[in-house]
């Protein structure tokens, strides 16, 4: 069953370790992603499913990434003395796997050892008090708005179904053009699309997320938006209500934290 569904960012700059001078500039992000660890904690779910980029997989079809273990190091940011270790949950990739191939969805299992950081940076936040969850990573692909959705119909068909209490998260910074200091430099299509984006989130709007101007995302540089959408696929008919935590831009990127509480 689905316990728990959430919108959270990736940056590592979010982290004291990588970033100890500036870290303080997000406080408001970092902030609500405490409250919404404290929230996930309360629901005791045995596995989160994560979706969010990797770097290994493949463009065309979605990716199950099931390495065991899977290792977290931050080393490529400069905190050398970091590492943490997760485990996949097989029973849940493989029923998913199968039941997905069956309704005709691309995907594909990958071994990927070391976790991206657009997953070890949220799970440093939410794993503190839940050591023994398991975690199982989709990667998006480059398949239509409305692919991503029907991959989270499919999918929340699956998760319902499981006896184990199963936390969805959808994982990505949004716009990088939101600071002269981004490598997009500063443009006012970064706060446009985040703005809309956040928008669409607190209505829940699905329609008008399907419907997101893709050259407004292109513009923006986002790298949340596809995980959003298939969040959005995993709680299609489901009575949720949506709870904005935080949003800013404290690095020149979007960072939103949303808890979509299940009613």
């Amino acid at each position: 069953m689905i316990v728990f569904a959430g919108i959270v960012p990736c940056s590592p700059l979010l982290l004291p370790s990588v970033n100890p001078e500036r870290v303080g500039l997000a406080e408001k992000t970092t902030n609500a992603m405490r409250e919404m660890a404290e929230e996930l904690f309360a629901m005791h779910p045995d596995t989160i499913v994560l979706f969010c980029e990797h770097t290994q997989a493949p463009t065309d079809t979605f990716a199950m990434n099931v390495a065991d273990p899977y290792t977290a190091t931050l080393a490529t940011f400069g905190d050398l003395g970091y590492s943490s270790t997760y485990h996949p949950d097989f029973m849940l990739a493989d029923k998913a796997q199968r039941e997905l191939r069956k309704s005709g969805i691309a995907v594909t299992m990958i071994t990927e050892a070391q976790l991206p950081f657009t997953a070890t940076v949220p799970l440093d936040f939410l794993r503190e008090h839940l050591p023994q969850v398991k975690i199982l990573p989709i990667a998006p692909c480059n398949r239509t708005p409305k692919e991503h959705f029907a991959f989270g119909v499919a999918l929340r068909n699956i998760l319902l179904e499981s006896p184990k209490r199963i936390a969805v998260l959808a994982a990505g910074d949004c716009s990088h053009t939101r600071s002269e200091d981004t490598p997009g430099g500063l443009l006012p299509e970064g706060e446009q699309s985040d703005a809309l984006l956040e928008t669409l989130i607190s209505q829940k709007n699905t329609a008008g997320l399907l419907q997101f101007d893709p050259t407004l995302l292109a513009a923006a540089r986002d790298a949340a938006y596809r995980q959003i959408v298939m969040l959005f696929g995993t709680l299609d008919e489901t009575p949720v209500q949506s709870r904005i935590l935080s949003h800013e831009a404290p690095f020149g990127v979007g960072e939103i934290v949303a808890e979509l509480v299940l009613n």
